[in-house]
């Protein structure tokens, strides 16, 4: 028998014993060792006691009590192997960090901390309780991040596919008006009547770059079956309308010219007049700098936060630059180099403490330090605007679908993969999973 086991069976005999001269007293005992850690009988009935509450306020029906305790005591074994992890490699998530996150959490809700504090407390749960749930969370979500990510590869094949589709779906949905004109070419044409004709498509093009009339110059020039209206084809969708049309309309908005493009017929130049039901995507953009500082065993929370304060006494002051202070002190490699510049973006690609920030800050007002998961930071946002980034948010959204996918798989993975390397002892036949 493993020492371990030997002092757990030594410490069951003693509640025991103690439970003999003290029959009334409920005992506390020991279900699960996991490794060098333990879980208590008292965690499986408490998380027991949650879910059954849980599932009556939502009207939702539960398996037999076995079958949920089995779940209850394999999420339990799942969430204690990540923070066995954590400690291993030094996570430790520190108070500071700790009220950083509940005042954003309180912003998102709109309430003050003593107001969500009162909340939490009117709900049954102490304030104590409800800090140590949201470090654990917090603590599963950064092990989880460093742990799953860089198992993880998203190539622009696989990308570029996924915004084919989403656009091909989209375009489902969309009537297009379509401007025509086509500069025909004669049955089997030789060389001569080719570059002629391209000559004057090329020509037409020009004309209606340089804004000249669509509907005029289709009408001199088209030789498809809309000229004398104006080359205008009624509004259709890509299932209705030519296949060539279709082919060429994949990714176009409003007011494009696609052309010539060589058919049998000849030469087309294709306008878009006008799109109903097209999704486009215009996002408000942020171009921000900030001085990153990561606190260490050397350099604690508190003195980490205390130096960007410092910061941005000087910076509004004038006694310092921002640049100057980025490159000197910033640990964020990609940005400290160019004096803490973090270019156009939309701030939802930033972690919700940094975007929660920026959505705060009026033009160049500098912010006053903040703990995100990456640290501590002082931000300056410097200009807003607003973008068409359709294209964009597709691309975004693709990499962001099959990162997910991806991240629930691996994350599968790791935790299999940590299950299987740990010793676990489950001490209750009827429920021995180990």
């Amino acid at each position: 028998m493993k020492p371990c086991k030997q002092l757990i069976f030594a410490l069951l005999t003693l509640a025991m014993s103690h439970g003999a001269m003290a029959e009334n007293v409920p005992l506390d005992r020991v279900t699960v060792q996991i490794n060098e850690g333990i879980v208590l009988e008292s965690e499986i009935v408490n998380m027991l006691k949650t879910v059954k509450a849980n599932a009556k306020a939502a009207g939702q029906s539960l398996p037999s009590d076995k079958a949920l305790r089995t779940q209850v005591i394999e999420r339990l074994i799942v969430t204690r192997l990540q923070l066995q992890m954590a400690d291993r490699i030094g996570l430790h998530i520190g108070d500071l960090q700790l009220d950083q996150t509940i005042e954003n959490i309180a912003k998102e809700q709109k309430l003050t901390p003593e107001m969500m504090r009162e909340k939490v407390e009117a709900e049954g749960m102490s304030w104590s309780q409800y800090r140590e749930q949201l470090r654990e969370e917090i603590t599963l979500g950064e092990i989880q991040r460093i742990q799953v990510q860089r198992r993880i590869q998203v190539s622009p094949q696989e990308i570029n596919s996924l915004v084919k589709l989403i656009e091909e779906q989209g375009m489902q949905q969309v009537e297009y008006q379509i401007g025509h004109i086509l500069i025909e070419v004669p049955s089997n044409p030789n060389s001569e009547q080719l570059e002629a004709a391209s000559s004057r498509a090329n020509a037409v093009l020009k004309r209606l770059q340089n804004d000249g009339d669509f509907k005029q110059t289709a009408i001199a020039s088209s030789s498809g079956p809309k000229a004398l209206e104006g080359g205008i084809w009624d509004y259709m969708n890509v299932n209705e309308m030519p296949t060539l049309f279709a082919e060429l309309l994949v990714g176009a908005k409003t007011g494009d010219i696609i052309g010539p493009v060589r058919s049998g017929a000849g030469f087309h130049i294709i306008k878009v007049m006008d799109a109903r039901g097209l999704q486009t995507k215009e996002i408000d953009e942020v171009r921000s700098r900030h001085i990153l500082i990561k606190p260490s065993p050397i350099l604690s929370e508190e003195r980490a936060k205390a130096m960007l304060d410092k910061f941005a006494d000087q910076l509004r002051s004038g006694e310092a630059d921002f640049a100057t202070l980025a490159r000197q002190y910033s640990e964020d490699p990609g940005s400290a180099a160019k004096g803490g510049e973090l270019g156009w973006a939309d701030p939802t690609v930033y972690v919700p403490a940094f975007a929660q920030t920026l959505g705060a800050l009026k033009i160049n007002e500098i912010s006053e330090p903040f703990r995100s998961s990456h640290g501590w930071h002082i931000v300056q946002l410097e200009e807003r605007r607003k973008t068409d980034a359709t294209d964009k948010f597709n691309t975004n959204r693709a990499h962001q679908l099959i990162f997910r996918r991806k991240f629930n798989e691996e994350l599968q993975n790791w935790l299999d993969e940590m299950r299987a390397e740990a010793y676990i002892e489950v001490f209750d036949a009827d429920f021995n999973r180990g």
